[in-house]
């Protein structure tokens, strides 16, 4: 069959070159872009039935009818704030209000010290989506050019905090693109010691890139959700994974050159060759990211379809236009490297097989050893998040959280929100506000909190439930009333209280894994006044609920991508022997890549725990590209085996030729993965680190080293039932006429 693609592919060479070029405008200008369909919220990526999600949707009762999210203005003077600004800060929130996207802006009071005033803004439809960035940079130019002379002001809160963390993100990927190309291309131009291979090796991969952005974008509207991981993996992925697959079928039309065959009919022989093994590389790798479809968690659901959409248009790519490419440049690509007639040469990585596979049971012992060292660094493995706030503390909502830290109380600068529900609206009567009273003191006496604030306190009115009634029942309009609406909401049936958590500062692993704690006071606060629902809603409940997701989703999905990898091995290698090593192996440098992460970031450098996405990624990861070089060295080992005398030659000449490729491979696509963690940013560090060291543990000890040393020793049973079952038993033999490096007379 692949025979048959590459001489059509050939024979059509300019059709393909010109067609893949001019999509690359029509569906740039034709579909959306992936930067406007992007979700930064991880609260968006819980199923509905999650608690922080039943949270979301309790708190959505204090916006104003029409707002889709709330920003903070805080405006401070060390020296202090007083008469003489309120005519400034008068025009300042009228200038705010006037913003396009904005709904509304209200008054949230001044500090007891008198230094520091708050506003609450709520964002309207107009505000989200691509138009975000540029309501946040109108609305602090508003503040910018109105506040009071000499005093500081910044926009912080949830809206803020996510457009903050989204422009970062922003910096992060494009960070990664241009030093990913750059990294790939320096290190191709090493390996090739050629001009234009290269560039041919690259070009299919910046082509898929193009290419597979709009066409997920598309799929939002069906559904699909795109988070800012699964754009920054994009990148990381056809990028790296799309020049391997370029980089196999390059090498081999270059080996096929050698052997003294013309430029097309080199492509012909090579995709006949390698492009099976391409597209059961590929197809592995999309396989365990559709797989995802079963999880529960969005960000996963959203990243394997987008991951595979982008593989799938990479493979198209990869048989066509590559191989066009090549047969149209010829023996040019590979200039001045030479191509012409010589013994193919086993070099370095042929003489370290033949020397491997001589004791295999020791390199099997060594293998384990190894293993199980870095395994160890699982000891204490736990999880944490990261929240949307994680951008710089640099930012303009970073600081003002900070002045609102030093400016307001523990209660009123609180982290968490303990949100009640009432079937009845607590101003039906003094009786049903005394409710409220008694759950505000019924959480104070809670050990799960340091501080909390609501109608009672907050305001520093000191109302008791009577006055307040009486002030409801007789001037409904009062300023009073205004302030205590953060807290109880339009229709009176939810009530809302500021929390501090005991635990500590927010975003720390102690305080999200006290989550359970703080529900059970909440809950317990809210039975004992008769309230039907009783939630908290913070980034770290969410942290806490995306961590037991994800947890429970890894334990589902990871038997699910073996077996479908087992039967697609089977399937490629005619053997039902072969995958379970070929699995066993690269579950066991999973292991060992997660131990290392562990070590590294938990117990050497004290952060708090793995990000909850890396347990899960370097699992696809590992596990899917790990397959992809199992795949090309045993189909070169089942190739080779058909035709020397014994499978020991057969690996000997099998890992010498590929050996160079896969290595090449491997640190081209743990270098990527090594850039992502280096400048992508700090949500993505351990993502990128951990991957690439996975990768590189694969390239150049299981790969060339471990397996050559399990296929050894299981011998001809390597391809049980296949007819290779019934070939010559393996034998320890040198295999000189491989190691020559002579040419050909």
């Amino acid at each position: 069959m692949f025979n048959a693609i590459a001489r059509f592919v050939v024979k059509f060479r300019w059709f393909f070159i010109i067609f893949w070029i001019v999509m690359v405008p029509i569906l740039s200008g034709a579909l959306p872009r992936i930067n406007d369909v992007v979700k930064t919220n991880n609260s968006d990526f819980l199923p509905k039935s999650s608690r922080s999600s039943k949270a979301v949707t309790l708190e959505e009762s204090f916006q104003p009818k029409n707002t889709v999210s709330s920003a903070t203005i805080v405006i401070s003077r060390s020296s202090g704030l007083n008469s003489s600004d309120a005519k400034a800060l008068t025009t300042m929130v009228h200038a705010v209000a006037h913003t396009t996207g904005v709904a509304s802006v209200r008054d949230s009071g001044m500090s007891k010290d008198g230094d520091a005033h708050l506003y609450t803004v709520s964002i309207g439809p107009k505000g989200e989506g691509p138009e975000a960035l540029t309501v946040a940079k109108n609305i602090r130019q508003a503040i910018d050019q109105n506040k009071p002379q000499g005093a500081e002001g910044h926009l912080t809160g949830a809206f803020a905090q996510v457009i903050d963390a989204s422009t970062s993100n922003k910096s992060g990927k494009d960070n990664t693109t241009l030093f990913t190309m750059v990294f790939i291309l320096v290190l191709l131009f090493l390996v090739f010691r050629s001009v234009l291979a290269p560039l041919v090796t690259f070009i299919p991969a910046g082509l898929a890139l193009a290419l597979s952005q709009p066409l997920i974008a598309k799929t939002t509207e069906w559904g699909l959700q795109v988070s800012f991981i699964t754009e920054i993996l994009l990148v990381v992925l056809i990028l790296g994974a799309g020049t391997d697959y370029g980089l196999f079928l390059v090498f081999r039309v270059r080996e096929e050159l050698r052997k003294g065959l013309a430029p097309k009919e080199a492509v012909v022989q090579a995709l006949t060759r390698v492009g099976e093994s391409i597209t059961f590389s590929a197809a592995t790798v999309v396989v365990a990211l559709l797989s995802l479809l079963l999880a529960s968690f969005g960000i996963y659901r959203g990243l394997g379809p987008a991951l595979a959409i982008g593989l799938v248009v990479m493979l198209l790519i990869a048989l066509t236009f590559l191989p066009a490419l090549l047969s149209v440049l010829g023996r040019a690509v590979f200039w001045p490297s030479g191509t012409s007639k010589r013994e193919t040469k086993i070099g370095l990585w042929g003489r370290i097989a033949d020397r491997v596979i001589k004791r295999p049971v020791t390199m099997i012992v060594v293998g384990l050893l190894i293993f199980g060292g870095l395994g160890l660094g699982i000891i204490g493995y736990k999880t944490a998040g990261f929240s949307n706030g994680n951008a710089s503390a640099t930012t303009d909502s970073a600081k003002g959280d900070a002045v609102i830290a030093q400016h307001f109380s523990a209660s009123r600068s609180a982290s968490q929100f303990a949100i009640l529900h009432f079937s009845n609206s607590v101003w039906s009567s003094e009786q049903q506000l005394g409710k409220v009273e008694l759950a505000q003191k019924a959480l104070a006496a809670q050990s799960a909190f340091k501080a909390v604030g609501g109608p009672f306190n907050a305001t520093g009115l000191g109302l008791t439930p009577a006055q307040l009634y009486k002030l409801h029942q007789t001037n409904p309009q009062s300023p009073v009333l205004l302030a205590i609406s953060q807290f109880i909401s339009s229709d009176g049936k939810t009530v809302q209280f500021f929390t501090s958590p005991a635990e500590g500062k927010s975003g720390s692993a102690a305080v999200v894994n006290a989550t359970p704690a703080i529900r059970q006071a909440i809950t317990t606060a809210g039975s004992s006044v008769g309230a039907d629902q009783a939630e908290v809603y913070s980034a770290d409940s969410v942290t806490y609920d995306i961590n037991k997701l994800a947890n429970n989703d890894l334990k589902k999905i990871i038997p699910t991508v073996l077996v479908i990898i087992g039967l697609l091995l089977a399937l490629l290698l005619r053997s039902a022997v072969a995958p379970w090593y070929l699995i066993a192996t690269v579950a066991l440098s999973y292991i060992a890549s997660l131990g290392f992460a562990g070590l590294i970031f938990v117990h050497i450098l004290g952060q708090d725990g793995l990000n909850f996405v890396v347990p899960f990624m370097l699992f696809i990861f590992c596990m899917a590209l790990g397959e992809d070089y199992n795949i090309l060295v045993m189909s070169r080992i089942r190739e080779e085996a058909h035709t020397e005398p014994t499978l020991n030659a057969a690996i000997t000449k099998a890992i010498g030729i590929t050996g160079t490729t896969v290595t090449s491979a491997g640190l081209l696509l743990a270098g990527s993965f090594g850039v992502l963690g280096l400048v992508g940013g700090d949500q993505v560090e351990q993502i990128g680190y951990s991957i690439a060291f996975g990768i590189l543990l694969d390239t150049f000890f299981v790969r060339t080293l471990l397996v050559p040393s399990i296929v050894t020793l299981i011998g001809r049973w390597n391809w049980w039932p296949s007819k290779l079952a019934k070939g010559p038993t393996v034998t320890n033999v040198k295999v000189p006429e491989l190691l020559s490096e002579k040419p050909l007379a």
